[in-house]
């Protein structure tokens, strides 16, 4: 029921996964009326409509849906992964809400003190940087951007079969006097820790420069480069679509531009890299931008699925144990 268009979007992008995937199962908690209307004729073995009578809005505050909505979509999705009837949970739907309650039903690892939210975006060289966080957490400590560090590197190895993830922190400056208190420890905390291949500072220029497999930083510096990146990739896309006009001259370069525009275009496209894991919980959430479309809404479910099959949790808790604890 979440994010800027709900059903028209969700449910034909769960038929549209359960045909990318066959072994996946999906159940899908909402208003049964309006699921059963978007579905029309279609129906499918491996699709479970599960009603909800209430729903989480973008406006609510998590405090308040704590108390207010445990008959919300949100919150029974979650509760069915708690209760081992599911094995993760995707939600376009309130950020502050999904990371309040899967915090309360699901709990999170030991020696994790808070879930974040970590994506793969792209680099200039074909691969990916995970980074984190990327909202759920607006002001972090030292301790915290440490336990980051530590699952960003597990899930770099498992999703990108990376032996040794470089890990870098995000700073205003490479030098080691620059940046917060904070900032500075953490980078104290990680060149003391064996268990990884801590690369030092970074900055926002190198994002996409694959010089890093995991970028760490709070949530609000991270939201902000998120969204900045997703801004200047739309401008791009604009303005290189604007280039081609008038119209006659499209039709006569385009053909010679066509292989590397549309490689250029599939690469900067962020609905290929939608799908942000809460990390450090005991289960699988995946978030979905809200604006997400079909095709974008489909790859978070994509996401949940390949955590599924690699176990991220389980193996995060394992790594994590000789570190923290």
């Amino acid at each position: 029921m979440g994010g800027d268009f709900g059903p028209p979007v969700t449910v034909p992008a769960a038929l549209a996964a359960l045909s990318r995937f066959p072994n996946l199962h999906i159940q899908l908690f909402g208003d049964a009326v309006r699921l059963r209307q978007q579905l029309g004729r279609q129906s499918h073995d491996r699709l479970d409509i599960c009603h909800a009578p209430e729903e989480v809005t973008m406006a609510d505050k998590p405090a308040q849906v704590l108390r207010s909505r445990r008959q919300s979509s949100m919150w029974l999705a979650l509760e069915a992964v708690a209760a081992g009837r599911a094995d993760g949970c995707v939600s376009a739907g309130n950020t502050g809400a999904l990371m309040s309650m899967a915090k309360l039903q699901l709990k999170t690892l030991p020696g994790i003190e808070r879930p974040a939210l970590v994506a793969a975006l792209p680099t200039h060289c074909g691969g990916r940087v995970h980074m984190l966080d990327l909202g759920a957490n607006v002001d972090c400590s030292a301790e915290t951007l440490f336990q980051f560090a530590l699952m960003g590197h597990v899930k770099a190895r498992l999703v990108e079969g990376i032996a040794r993830p470089r890990v870098a922190l995000l700073n205003v400056g490479a030098e080691e006097v620059k940046g917060t208190e904070e900032v500075r420890q953490a980078a104290r905390m990680l060149g003391e820790c064996r268990d990884l291949q801590y690369t030092g500072f970074i900055e926002g220029n190198d994002l996409f420069s694959g010089r890093a497999d995991v970028i760490v930083c709070d949530g609000f510096v991270g939201n902000v480069c998120l969204k900045t990146g997703e801004g200047l990739t739309q401008f791009l896309v604009e303005e290189l679509k604007g280039s081609l006009k008038p119209r006659w001259l499209g039709k006569l370069v385009l053909p010679l531009l066509l292989p590397g525009v549309a490689k250029l275009l599939k690469t900067m496209n962020p609905d290929q890299y939608n799908g942000a894991s809460l990390l450090g919980l005991r289960a699988i959430v995946v978030k979905s931008h809200g604006n997400a479309d079909i095709p974008a809404f489909v790859n978070a479910i994509g996401e949940a699925v390949v955590e599924v099959q690699r176990q991220v949790p389980a193996r995060i808790k394992d790594q994590l144990e000789a570190a923290l604890l």
